[in-house]
């Protein structure tokens, strides 16, 4: 495993992290599925446990992540390693069984304690506005929440986990202020909207996390159009047939890559994320022991003309299934 600098904090972490909303279980708000199908904890401590074994100590969680119950399961396994890094979020919020957003002063001080109660500990690495928008941002209390926890030594570093589709505005407000120490942002092949905003944020010493590198698991490879996903879990109503399908055509040309290189379509994807120097960490879902294995092996230099290839194709017919995977919300 390698390390990198998260921005210019001094938090050195592992380049493939852990993304942990799949291990908070099949939770639903009312009838809308916040989660990944059900679960089996014994199986989740396993992958835990198996991550740090092959080098990962960067955790991405979140209080919404099985309302809880995600930082609950790093809570008794890392919550006293002080070598492991946790990062959470909050703003997202279940209330009257609706998906509802607060990002007031009061919820944030108030959902920080209950997160450092789950989590087992006395400071949060990195806290983290879940998809907070400009609106929530010009108000002002979500930054006084953060930098009174900050100051009150609640939280190390906090930053912003920014919109998926478009998520240049929060980034361009809190860079232009100096606010916050980082930002999480969607980055794969198929997502390709952030590049110009990776490398910009880099440039004024915001660590970056990339998120989704395998879409949902589209980049893995293992899914057709016939995939089908129980009423728990998020993908149902994302990764239709429809958009397999058009994903399966669209990145033949990049999956031609794999025989190249020998690796897998996993392994390409991940790659593909970290070939750019300034992406601190990647994070991929890790579910089970395997695919802890899986997302930590293989990893290589993509080769510049290659990862050219991929912008190309971004910008064309990869574009078009981002354009049809965002219809689906």
């Amino acid at each position: 495993m390698q390390y990198r600098k998260f921005g210019k904090t001094d938090l050195l972490v592992s380049e493939v992290g852990f993304g942990a909303w799949a291990i908070g279980g099949g939770a639903m708000i009312g009838s809308t599925a916040i989660g990944w199908g059900e679960t089996d904890d014994t199986v989740s401590l396993k992958a835990i446990h198996t991550a740090i074994e092959r080098g990962v100590n960067f955790f991405d969680t979140a209080d919404i992540y099985g309302l809880g119950h995600s930082e609950e399961l790093l809570g008794k396994t890392i919550g006293k390693n002080k070598k492991m890094i946790i990062a959470t979020k909050v703003g997202n919020v279940a209330r009257d069984e609706k998906f509802t957003a607060d990002y007031s002063k009061q919820y944030i001080i108030g959902a920080c304690e209950q997160s450092l109660k789950r989590l087992q500990r006395e400071t949060i690495d990195y806290y983290q506005l879940h998809t907070a928008r400009v609106e929530h941002l010009l108000r002002g209390e979500c930054i006084e929440a953060m930098q009174q926890l900050q100051q009150q030594g609640k939280v190390r570093y906090w930053g912003l986990s920014l919109n998926t589709f478009e998520p240049s505005a929060e980034a361009e407000y809190l860079g232009e202020y100096g606010f916050g120490n980082g930002f999480q942002l969607v980055l794969n092949i198929l997502n390709q909207k952030a590049l110009p905003l990776v490398k910009k944020v880099s440039l004024k010493g915001y660590g970056v996390i990339a998120r989704m590198p395998l879409q949902f698991g589209l980049l893995t490879g293992k899914f057709d159009k016939g995939v089908l996903f129980t009423d728990n879990d998020h993908r149902k109503n994302r990764l239709v047939p429809a958009v397999v399908g058009a994903a399966g055509k669209a990145l033949q040309p990049v999956w031609s890559l794999c025989s190249k290189y020998n690796c897998t379509k996993t392994q390409l994807a991940l790659s593909y994320v970290l070939s750019y120097p300034e992406v601190s960490t990647v994070i991929p879902g890790i579910r089970t022991s395997s695919q802890a294995v899986l997302n930590t092996s293989g990893l290589f230099r993509l080769d510049p003309g290659d990862r050219k290839m991929i912008e190309d194709l971004g910008k064309k017919e990869l574009a078009k299934v981002m354009k049809l995977i965002q219809q689906q919300g």
